[in-house]
């Protein structure tokens, strides 16, 4: 793990877009489901569980991703019905900036890559950080959170390390304290609602000098966090950045999950796949594979800055013309029913892990 260091945080203005305060839109029936990923008690074993043996499990994680039997298709031009007005929240320090432009594509440190275990399993997806009032709060898919094959309501171990590259945690590895997502990805596994927000705790670093655990602070302070983006039109170009590691359907291993990947390129709607009851995904094009999973769709994303309006989170992939090589990605459609679950998330505190003499244990935190 590199030593932490603490670096400014971008900025970029909501111009384009439509803005909103954080009041949710009008909810017919039960949209949101939250359930406990770590008490303080567990997290510090979490860390331990991921960081002994010099990383080696983060090395051994496969690539996760949500089973479809066929490749999921675009079966005809349309546009999603909206459940509201057009909205979006700012970045972090993107309150009251201007826009700046760029050409190069710098990437965004606000994006890494999740961690968990399944049973015995060792499991890999992606994730970025997003604004929230603690700035302590990470937007990732549903299937990288909540355990879909054994049905025992969350995954294990869960935590997520920003900016991953070969194995280091440059600014700390971050515990998932409580997960929020639709209820309708929880109860029937409905990938149209495929996403989750995460709060975690402050973020631990190793101390090199003394030998002891370092409280790094809240995620957001640390590398930023994304704006977020709902009830769009589809169509407006957006960066999609994560982690693919699985190989193509040939067999070839372009990807190592071991750095930051993008695509670039123009939404499609609808893209549809029964077995997972997709029926209004936005699509892509891009060769990403298993372990992207949950990486943001970014719109308005300015290089400069590295930051953005998240609008989307990789959910499904596939080959779409049967060459052996993976050629698009899907992502749930963001509405309000989205924002909803987002703002259930947005104002809870997390708190540190790090006690004063640099072990791992519960220390004090703000009530919730």
């Amino acid at each position: 793990m590199k030593k932490h260091v603490l670096l400014p945080i971008g900025a970029i203005a909501a111009a384009g877009l439509a803005a909103t305060a954080l009041t949710a839109p009008a909810q017919a029936g039960r949209v949101l489901t939250s359930t406990k990923l770590a008490g303080p008690a567990q997290a510090g074993s979490t860390v331990k569980f991921w960081l002994d043996g010099g990383g080696s499990k983060l090395k051994a994680a496969d690539p996760y991703g949500m089973e479809h039997n066929t490749v999921p298709k675009h079966v005809s031009k349309g546009a999603p019905a909206a459940d509201g007005k057009p909205g979006i929240v700012p970045a972090i320090g993107d309150e009251k900036k201007t826009t700046a432009k760029s050409k190069n594509v710098n990437l965004p440190k606000t994006v890494g890559r999740v961690f968990f275990s399944i049973g015995s399993g060792l499991y890999s997806c992606s994730a970025s950080s997003v604004q929230s009032a603690y700035h302590n709060l990470v937007a990732t898919a549903g299937h990288c959170v909540y355990d879909i094959e054994s049905n025992h309501q969350v995954v294990d171990n869960w935590v997520f390390i920003p900016g991953y590259y070969d194995g280091k945690a440059p600014w700390g590895v971050y515990v998932g304290k409580q997960a929020f997502t639709h209820y309708d990805f929880d109860v029937y596994e409905d990938a149209d609602r495929d996403y989750s927000f995460v709060t975690v705790y402050s973020g631990i670093g190793w101390d090199y000098q003394k030998n002891v655990y370092k409280d790094l602070g809240p995620l957001g302070n640390n590398v930023g966090g994304q704006g977020l983006a709902y009830n769009q039109k589809v169509g407006a170009p957006v960066f999609v950045f994560g982690y693919p590691a699985a190989p193509h359907g040939d067999g070839n291993y372009v990807w190592t999950g071991e750095k930051l990947k993008w695509c670039y390129g123009k939404p499609y709607f609808p893209v549809k796949e029964a077995s997972v009851k997709a029926e209004e995904q936005v699509g892509l094009k891009c060769s990403m594979t298993g372990g992207s999973s949950g990486g943001p769709w970014i719109l308005k994303y300015s290089s400069a800055r590295r930051l953005g309006y998240i609008n989307g989170v990789t959910s499904l992939g596939g080959d779409t013309d049967d060459n052996g090589r993976s050629d698009m990605i899907s992502s749930p459609y963001f509405d309000g029913e989205t924002y909803g679950v987002y703002k259930a998330a947005y104002s809870l505190w997390s708190g540190s892990l790090v006690r004063k003499d640099g072990t791992l244990g519960i220390t004090e935190a703000k009530s919730e």
